[in-house]
């Protein structure tokens, strides 16, 4: 049972620390390899934002019962960031007749504060039918999602295995 506590509560960091070394490299790519992001970039960012806290805060619970509610939020909320991931994979692969990132909830995100705070990480300008960088066949968004996914079934496997 000890040996199952620190394995998830180091789990959780590790998702925690993997949040923050995308976050990393999406800052690199807008600041130095001039990618904008779109509205739904900036969804998955705060998604992202929010997975890492709460991993981080999980972790540093010191019972097994708040690091499995802590894994159940970053479940639900990579669930938002993957749901926000497809949609963007969809629009890339089949773009509209005319520019759109959706309806307004997509463009909304420039009017929450830390738009205003942190332009440059939390206020998104590009089209999100555009894709402007690939790393093996993949966009940013594809990439995305599969992190999302990827979080979703570590988490998924980790708590169904303490279960048992």
């Amino acid at each position: 049972m000890i040996s199952n506590f620190f394995q998830l509560r180091r789990l959780l960091f590790l998702i925690g620390l993997f949040c923050v070394g995308l976050l990393a490299f999406g800052w690199y790519l807008q600041t130095y390899q001039g990618q904008e992001p779109c509205p739904m970039c900036i969804v998955q960012r705060y998604c992202m934002v929010l997975v890492a806290l709460i991993g981080f805060l999980g972790a540093a619970c010191p019972k097994l019962l708040g690091q499995r509610i802590a894994a159940g939020g970053m479940i639900l909320i990579a669930l938002a960031g993957l749901g926000t991931a497809l949609r963007q994979s969809w629009l890339q692969w089949y773009p509209p007749e005319f520019f759109s990132c959706g309806r307004d909830p997509f463009n909304m995100v420039n009017k929450i504060p830390l738009a205003d705070l942190i332009p440059k990480i939390f206020a998104g300008q590009g089209d999100c039918t555009e894709v402007s960088w690939t790393f093996l066949g993949g966009s940013i968004a594809n990439w995305s999602m599969l992190s999302f996914a990827g979080i979703i079934l570590v988490l998924l496997v980790a708590l169904l295995r303490r279960s048992q």
